[in-house]
């Protein structure tokens, strides 16, 4: 029988796992990372590796900095902003230069594409 304390712990490593694959996705440190959502990379490691819990407050910000769903984060529920959040956690990472190239790239092939129709 599962103890809640033995629930707990298998969610946290989940939780865990997905914020690493999130980091990772972006290229990111554990060091740049946990810079970037205000915790220290000690921490960050634990909560990657299941063995404490995330805050609201660092959920939030994990959110914040990666275009991540919570649902996503905490249940591993994938919805069709997936491709949103893939494209956001891109985003983050790049200089403000890059991101407004990355804006008119995007905003010309889509007009492109739109005039294939």
């Amino acid at each position: 029988m599962k103890t809640n304390s033995n629930v707990n712990k298998e969610e946290n490593i989940l939780i865990g796992e997905r914020i690493r694959e999130i980091r990772e996705g972006m290229d990111l440190t554990q060091n740049k990372f946990s810079e970037m959502i205000d915790i220290s990379e000690v921490f960050l490691g634990q909560i990657e590796r299941g063995e404490r819990s995330l805050s609201l407050k660092t959920l939030k910000k994990i959110i914040s900095c990666t275009g991540s769903s919570a649902d996503y984060i905490l249940f591993g529920n994938i919805t069709n902003n997936d491709n949103i959040a893939k494209i956001n956690r891109i985003l983050n990472s790049c200089s403000d230069d890059l991101k407004t190239y990355m804006y008119d790239l995007i905003t010309s092939s889509f007009k492109f594409l739109k005039g294939l129709k």
